[in-house]
């Protein structure tokens, strides 16, 4: 298998699973997504949060940090995605000392 290229790292996905939260979960405000601009930053909103991310490239993917804001409350984690054959990404998305969930995140 080839590895892609971080420079494909640009667009939008819809997270469209996620193994601790159901489909009600995901799109509670607003349609689930993760975005990444192909400079090092990003975003991502599901549920009640909404974050930026600062991104670093690796081989097949992109390493991110994350902070926000759910439901009025500052928060942050980290996190990671890999480019898949067919253009989704899949990854893992964790709170700093909270839960961590595998998602899966479609072209949008």
């Amino acid at each position: 298998m080839t590895r892609k290229s971080p420079k494909r790292l640009k667009g939008k996905w819809r997270i469209v699973e996620m193994e601790l939260w159901g489909k009600d979960h995901l799109d509670l405000v607003g349609p689930a997504h993760i975005a990444l601009d192909g400079k090092g930053h990003g975003e991502l909103g599901f549920g009640a949060l909404v974050a930026t991310l600062d991104c670093a490239f690796v081989p097949g993917g992109v390493e991110f940090s994350w902070q926000g804001f759910e439901e009025g409350d500052e928060v942050f984690g980290e996190g990671w995605v890999e480019l898949e054959d067919d253009g989704s990404l899949t990854g893992e998305f964790s709170y700093h000392d909270g839960d961590e969930s595998g998602f899966l995140a479609q072209p949008w």
